[in-house]
């Protein structure tokens, strides 16, 4: 069982960045692919993000592609998500998720074994 804790988020204006934070317990943190999703009031969760074990590979969302960027720091057992340029659709909660049940990076919410309680992030126009 891994437990993730997510940080980072709040309030921003229109343009601006956050940078989210996932603080993973376990040793195993850089065996996982993990991923980042988010979930706006009255829709379904959706992926944003994921990233291979060693962070050599990633894959986003079009929604985001070119503005967020995820990333990680294995020695830290930390997840990322850079999100520049923010718009106000971009409000939502946001969670770290992981590991995927299959290792591979999927969009899937149902592959991820475990997820962390969300951040809140909210853009302002």
């Amino acid at each position: 069982q891994v437990q993730l804790v997510e940080s980072g988020g709040g309030l921003v204006q229109a343009g601006g960045s956050l940078r989210l934070s996932c603080a993973a317990s376990g040793r195993t943190f850089s065996a996982y692919t993990m991923g980042w999703f988010r979930q706006a009031p009255g829709k379904e969760r959706e992926f944003v993000a994921a990233i291979i074990r060693n962070g050599d590979s990633t894959y986003y969302a079009d929604s985001v592609k070119g503005r967020f960027t995820i990333s990680r720091d294995n020695a830290k057992n930390t997840l990322y998500l850079q999100m520049n340029s923010l718009k106000p659709e971009n409000t939502a909660r946001y969670y770290c998720a992981g590991p995927s049940r299959s290792g591979v990076m999927t969009t899937s919410r149902l592959q991820y074994a475990n997820w962390g309680q969300g951040t809140q992030v909210t853009v302002s126009s």
